[in-house]
Order: C-alpha cells, then sequence, then structure tokens
C-alpha cells in the first residue's frame, strides 16, 4: 500500500457531517488508518460512512434526531488506535464504528469493554475483535473468510492442488489460513505447499512461488492484503508462473496500486461482499453518489463503512436510543436491538447473533478487464 495511492484517495473531512452540538445530536466515533501503507482501507471507511451520515441526516436524523460523525487516524497501529479512541471519548463519542484494521481495533474493543462503549468493526476480522459482549461485526471473521475460501475453491471447481503465501506476522493472515488449511479437507483440497512471509520480508515472493509452482498448484490462496499481492502477481509472471490466484478482502483495493500494471490482475478471485459494477438499484445509487462526493469508484470498505452505519441507524432506532442518554446506557440499548434487526445493505442482507457475528451469504468476484465482476 503506497503513499501515494493513498493521496488521491479523495479524503474529506469528517466535520462534514456534523449537524448541531450538544445532547441534541448523536455522537458516532470512527478509527481507522488515514495516514500510513492501510489508509486506503481507512479512508474508504470514512468516505463510506460520511456518505450514509449525510443521507441519515438529510433524510431527518436518527429518531429526530441529526448525526455527528468524527474518524480519527490510528496509522494502523494499535497503541495509536487507543490514543485515538480517547480522544474520541474527550469528544463525547457515544458509539464507535471501528477500528477498520484488526490489530488496533483488538486493542481498543478491550477499552470500548470497559467502557460499556457499543463498538462495530466495518472490517476488523481477527476473532478477539469482537469478544466482549459491547461489540459485533459487519464483515467475516478471519476462521470464516478461510471457511468460505475452501468451501468456494471446492463447490466451484477453482482448483484442486493449492499453495498457500501468508503473513505470519499478521493476525488477519495466519487466522484466515489456519481456518482454509482446516477446511481443505472437507472439500477434496490438498495443500500441497504452505509459504510464510513477515512484515520484515515483505518484498521479494520468488523463493516462495517456486516451491509452489514446484509442487504443482493449480490456484494459490492469498490471505494476504493487496501490496503484497502487487508484488507478488509481478513476481509470478516474471517467472512465467501461470495458475489461478485466489484471496479475501483484503486484496480489495489492487487494482487501484500506483504503477501496478492492471493486467496482471486479470483472472485474480477474491471473496468480497460487493462490486461496485453490480445491477442492483442500492449499488448503482451508492456508486453514483460515493464518485460525485469523491471522484472514484468505491472498493469494497467503503461499502462496509456505509453499511456498518445503517446498521447503527437500524439498532438505534429498534431500541429507542436519545441523544441525551450516556454512552453506557445506549450501549446495552443497542446490543439487545441489534440482535432484532435485518439489514439490506451494500454488502447482503444481514443479521447479527448474540455473539456479535453477521449472518450473510459470501460472495465472489473476479477481475476482468479492471473490474471486479461478481461470479
Amino acid at each position: 500500500m503506497l503513499v501515494a495511492v493513498v493521496a488521491g484517495c479523495g479524503k474529506k473531512d469528517s466535520g462534514d457531517s456534523s449537524s448541531s452540538e450538544g445532547s441534541e445530536t448523536f455522537k458516532i466515533g470512527g478509527i481507522g488508518p488515514l495516514t500510513g501503507p492501510a489508509a486506503v482501507y481507512g479512508i474508504a471507511v470514512q468516505n463510506g460512512a460520511d456518505l450514509a451520515v449525510k443521507e441519515i441526516n438529510e433524510a431527518g436524523g436518527i429518531n429526530g434526531k441529526q448525526v455527528e460523525f468524527k474518524m480519527e487516524d490510528d496509522t494502523h497501529d494499535a497503541e495509536k488506535a487507543v490514543n485515538a479512541y480517547n480522544t474520541l471519548k474527550d469528544w463525547g463519542m457515544q458509539m464507535l464504528m471501528g477500528t477498520v484494521t484488526s490489530d488496533p481495533c483488538i486493542a481498543v474493543e478491550a477499552e470500548a469493554e470497559a467502557d460499556n462503549m457499543f463498538l462495530i468493526t466495518p472490517s476488523g476480522t481477527a476473532v478477539d475483535c469482537i469478544k466482549g459482549g459491547n461489540a459485533f461485526r459487519l464483515c467475516f471473521s478471519d476462521p470464516t473468510q478461510g471457511i468460505k475460501a475452501a468451501e468456494y475453491i471446492g463447490e466451484h471447481g477453482v482448483g484442486k492442488k493449492i499453495g498457500v503465501i501468508y503473513d505470519s506476522s499478521s493476525s488477519y493472515s495466519k487466522g484466515i489460513y489456519e481456518n482454509f488449511a482446516k477446511e481443505a479437507d472437507n472439500h477434496d483440497l490438498e495443500v500441497v505447499a504452505a509459504e510464510a512471509f513477515t512484515a520484515d520480508s515483505n518484498k521479494d515472493f520468488t523463493v516462495q512461488l517456486k516451491k509452489i509452482k514446484d509442487a504443482g498448484a493449480d490456484v494459490v490462496f492469498l490471505p494476504i492484503y493487496y501490496d503484497e499481492t502487487a508484488l507478488i502477481l509481478k513476481q509470478a509472471k516474471d517467472m512465467e508462473f501461470d495458475t489461478t490466484f485466489f484471496g479475501c478482502d483484503g486484496l480489495d483495493g489492487l487494482l487501484s496500486v500506483e504503477g501496478f500494471d492492471t493486467s496482471l490482475a486479470e483472472g485474480v478471485m477474491l471473496l468480497t461482499p460487493f462490486a461496485a459494477n453490480a445491477e442492483d438499484e442500492l449499488t448503482k445509487k451508492f456508486v453514483a453518489d460515493f464518485d460525485a462526493a469523491y471522484s472514484q469508484t468505491p472498493i469494497q470498505f467503503a461499502a462496509d463503512g456505509y453499511d456498518a452505519i445503517y446498521a447503527i441507524k437500524a439498532a438505534a432506532e429498534e431500541g429507542g436510543i436519545t441523544p441525551d442518554m450516556s454512552a453506557s446506557d445506549i450501549c446495552d440499548a443497542l446490543v439487545t436491538s441489534m440482535t432484532k434487526i435485518e439489514l439490506k445493505g451494500l454488502t447482503g442482507t444481514i443479521s447479527w447473533a448474540d455473539d456479535g457475528e453477521p449472518d450473510k451469504e459470501p460472495k465472489a468476484a473476479i477481475i476482468e478487464g479492471g473490474e471486479y465482476v461478481m461470479k
């Protein structure tokens, strides 16, 4: 993930979503990487959330009250995420939409649980992101992504012999890989090679690719982020390794890497609940509004942020909360009402169980002609 990519992401000041002051408005905080190597995710979530808040306020707000949304930068760092959380508490945050990435979310969730602060993460996939009774998740967890990826590859005949390249220093990547490997046998898949790297060795993948090629893999599973994937695809091309690459939500953003030859991504598949070229009316309106606001096409993380805000709205209306309630009382109400709502969102029709996990159907996309096409 390159700084130059991030600079073009159309970030707007979250203060644009503010409407009024004091107990007459709901205050929703957000935390995610707005600078640094994961900023493309955080900015997308912020922009999607800002768009949702704007729509909600123009339609009369939540329970007749306007909404303020303020996003703080954690640079994909756990300690800075906790600092951001405390900054938002000082601001008067009553509900938290965040954090965007897993390790910072784990750190913040512990603080939010101690405070009885309601939290919904749009995209934090690690299991411990929502281990407290105060927290919910919009996306699939790492175990679920790993399981669903194995299911999809097996049930759709993508391949039989699987090579894996994963980041052993990342809870996101390691968690998906471990659960993929466990599920593979249930779908007649053979993991012929599993090659690790770390955050300190994430530039040269030729050794891993050679081992996987020599093992006869017909699919390379990549439970990693798109910056490393861009390098892997280039290095695979250079060594004439022509195979199918399959990833999870971390690959979203691949086509936006500065200097990346998008033709290298042709045929890459990924689990994703959102594609901007889908033909349903909700997606078409969102894409048009997003382009008008930010002059770009939204990625999945923008849809995650948008849906997370609308999940808060639906739960808030079900629970009948008001802005003059304490954050703790709001949390108690939302924890109950989240299990009663069903959200028809951009990322699917979603309901939630008592453990905070979402129930929705997995979807996959393939990159064709420089676009994500839903399968």
